[in-house]
């Protein structure tokens, strides 16, 4: 069992920043890949960015690539999505999720037995 619990969620207004984490704790945290993925009101689960195991390699979705970016530290357990020039179309639920295989839908998450975090609400105003 893997527990992950993100934090850093708000009010921001368009074009700010805000940094989200996501503490895990349970199995090895080095030994899994994690991704952020977000839902938007009315909208499905989407892909946000994902990180490899030891942090060499990241993804990201188009719509993000340049303003946001992932990071872990595994020491601390934690992995991070710094978000920046936030738009009001950025606004939804963000999401941790650990997996034992690279990640970079939601189905891989579940397909592969990954675990989700319980997510935090990012708002954006105009």
């Amino acid at each position: 069992q893997v527990q992950l619990v993100e934090s850093g969620g708000g009010l921001v207004q368009a074009v700010g920043s805000l940094r989200l984490s996501c503490a895990a704790s349970g199995r090895s945290f080095s030994g899994s890949y994690m991704g952020w993925f977000r839902q938007p009101p009315g909208k499905e689960r989407e892909f946000v960015a994902s990180i490899s195991r030891r942090g060499g390699s990241t993804d990201y979705a188009a719509s993000v690539k340049g303003r946001f970016a992932i990071s872990r530290d595994n020491a601390k357990n934690t992995v991070y999505l710094e978000m920046n020039s936030l738009q009001p179309e950025d606004t939804a639920v963000y999401y941790c999720a650990a997996a034992p295989v690279p990640i970079y839908a939601a189905s891989m998450v579940t397909s592969s037995r990954g675990y989700w975090g319980q997510g935090t609400q990012v708002t954006v105003s105009s």
